[in-house]
């Protein structure tokens, strides 16, 4: 079979595949009483919703690529990595982790990662600091993948843009394995969405937000963006600015009032425009837009002069610091 058809392959399989995990998932979380109990603060749903939904991601993902690819060092160091990410979000589902325990997880999982040669490369960093990048990065993007897991369809719909975007890239760099892998969870992602847009049948819980996470951080620093522009590398910001931004929102939220980092409070972007009047489906498509400008931009500008990118980022910096002030100034 030629290797550029194993890509829609993989994305069917896994599609195929999640579509009748989640809903297996689903009836185990209820038999085994997993489930997101309201709470009247941050959790509104009317009804205890089963977690789970992470877990069948992951055996789409994995059985879709057994199936149908060769297994290869890069592709099992990334799986090894993201088993071991799932496994500490499913302890967490049960309430029993303390932030710390999940944080050494996740520096291990990134430990992982590293022992199969996977770490930020660009020529002129030294090496450690690449090693030091790759630390801050994948924990960032495991918990920002995490944090923006608060409405329906959010999280897996924003981070099925995302992994779109990581295999179009990989596609045109050449890089098949990772190509396959994003487009295999990809299609894990779409067929969980079917069971977890508005209204939610089904959630992700920490084990399938952090996996996911895990993977996109993984996949995004494989990869070369450099061949045209050497200022590029800015691209895997880019492709996961949602997420990124609503942490950074959060966090500034937080050290505002005072609150831990770890604790859960109102101050997510979505939050915020659905207290203004914005309607869940409105919200969770905007920021499918937004994911899919965003990778658009991470894109164009791999093909565009160096000189561009620092007009982009500046264009970027001012959006950003615009919309800070206006959620900033919404009633809480």
């Amino acid at each position: 079979m030629t290797t550029i058809l194993l890509i829609p392959l993989c994305f069917g399989l896994s599609l195929a595949l999640s579509m009748y995990f989640v809903p297996v998932m689903r009836r185990a979380a209820i038999k085994w009483g997993v489930v997101d109990k309201p709470d009247d603060h941050l959790k509104r749903h009317r009804e205890p919703i089963p977690y789970l939904g992470g877990v069948a991601v992951y055996l789409s993902f994995l059985l879709s690529l057994s199936l149908a690819y060769e297994f290869c060092p890069e592709l099992l160091g990334i799986m090894l990595a993201g088993t071991i990410m799932l496994l500490i979000g499913l302890v967490d589902d049960f309430g029993v982790l303390l932030p710390y325990q999940k944080l050494a997880g996740q520096i291990l999982a990134t430990f992982v990662l590293m022992k199969a040669g996977i770490y930020i490369q660009v020529e002129f960093f030294p090496v450690w600091l690449g090693i030091a990048l790759t630390v801050f990065w994948v924990i960032a993007i495991v918990n920002a993948v995490n944090i923006i897991d608060i409405m329906d369809g959010l999280s897996g719909g924003v981070s099925f843009v995302a992994a779109l975007f990581l295999m179009v890239v990989a596609i045109l760099n050449g890089s098949t394995t990772i190509a396959i892998m994003a487009g295999a969870l990809a299609g894990a992602l779409l067929g969980f969405l079917r069971f977890n847009y508005r209204p939610a049948k089904i959630f992700l819980g920490d084990a399938g937000s952090m996996f996911i996470g895990l993977m996109l951080a993984a996949l995004s620093i494989t990869v070369d963006y450099t061949h045209e522009n050497p200022l590029a590398y800015i691209a895997p910001i880019l492709i996961l600015g949602v997420p990124i931004y609503d942490t950074f929102l959060v966090m500034l939220m937080r050290a505002k009032k005072r609150i831990p980092v770890h604790l859960g409070s109102p101050d997510h972007y979505a939050i915020r425009l659905k207290r203004i009047g914005w309607s869940v489906p409105r919200i969770v498509w905007s920021s499918y837009v937004a994911g899919a400008v965003l990778g658009g931009l991470a894109i164009l500008n791999m093909y565009q002069p160096a000189v561009c990118s620092p007009i982009i980022l500046s264009g970027l910096a001012f959006l950003t610091i615009g919309l800070t002030i206006w959620f900033n100034r919404m009633e809480e």
